[in-house]
């Protein structure tokens, strides 16, 4: 998570945003590739060895996440207990994983960009209008294409990699950036994405990552340590805590003085 990669992205979304944006018309020519003109489909998105790939990446990344996830139910459910794992990685992991694959591309950008997908579109045997990336004023009304949310759940792996050993870091980025990329051209054989949305998707994530990484771990004026976080979420789960644990004490009292005959 440094400066070569935040560059190396930026140039990427301006290249991919410029030329894409000039020449719509070769989100067309690459998903035509995976686009069989004799049946009118894209061929691949019937395949169920394809189609448990496609599940299999998503239970990978959340798979990744869940152990996070579970520390942070516990510390909310017992908080009077420390964190199962450290405070940051839980910070780090879920609040990217949030923003990327829920918050910014299903709530924001999906829900009102009304990119249809290539499968809906008129050069694909659909009824729709194709539009490019910048165009949110697109014929689908909701899950629409742009960007991916998928392909952002895929690159979200990124953000366990950074959490890596040195050592094997770059091992770890080069894994991830190549489970996204699998993922992202198996949601283009579905005629389930453009290029532009998967990119796109690859694109935003990292940028999350990397802002949330500088934030939590890297830059002095907003750096965060483990013990804060565990007993941020500790003040934050108490009151409710106290309150559970009177009434379970009310009730034990009352069974008590109420025995059944």
């Amino acid at each position: 998570m440094n400066r070569t990669g935040l560059f190396i992205a930026l140039s990427l979304a301006l290249v991919i945003g410029v030329l894409f944006g000039v020449y719509p018309e070769l989100d067309l020519k690459l998903a035509a590739l995976f686009y069989d003109p004799h049946t009118r489909s894209f061929p691949l998105k019937l395949d169920g060895y394809a189609a448990f790939a496609r599940d299999a990446a998503m239970w990978v990344a959340w798979g990744l996440a869940l152990p996070s996830l579970v520390a942070l139910v516990a510390k909310l459910i017992r908080p009077d207990r420390p964190l199962l794992i450290k405070g940051r990685t839980v910070a780090f992991l879920l609040l990217t994983l949030s923003l990327s694959a829920i918050v910014i591309t299903n709530l924001a950008f999906k829900s009102y960009w009304g990119r249809p997908r290539p499968v809906v579109v008129t050069e694909f045997g659909g009824d729709m209008q194709f539009v490019p990336w910048w165009d949110p004023r697109g014929g689908c009304g909701r899950n629409c294409s742009f960007f991916s949310g998928e392909g952002a759940t895929a690159f979200w792996t990124l953000a366990p990699a950074a959490l890596t050993p040195p050592a094997v870091r770059p091992i770890a980025y080069g894994a991830a950036v190549l489970f996204g990329l699998a993922t992202s051209v198996l949601r283009m054989a579905f005629g389930g994405h453009f290029f532009t949305d998967v990119a796109a998707a690859g694109l935003v994530t990292f940028l999350v990552i990397w802002l949330t990484h500088g934030y939590i771990y890297r830059w002095p004026s907003t750096r965060l340590t483990d013990a804060g976080i565990d007993a941020a979420l500790t003040r934050f789960a108490w009151p409710g805590f106290r309150l559970m644990r009177r009434l379970f004490r009310s009730r034990r009292r009352t069974a008590g003085a109420n025995p059944a005959a």
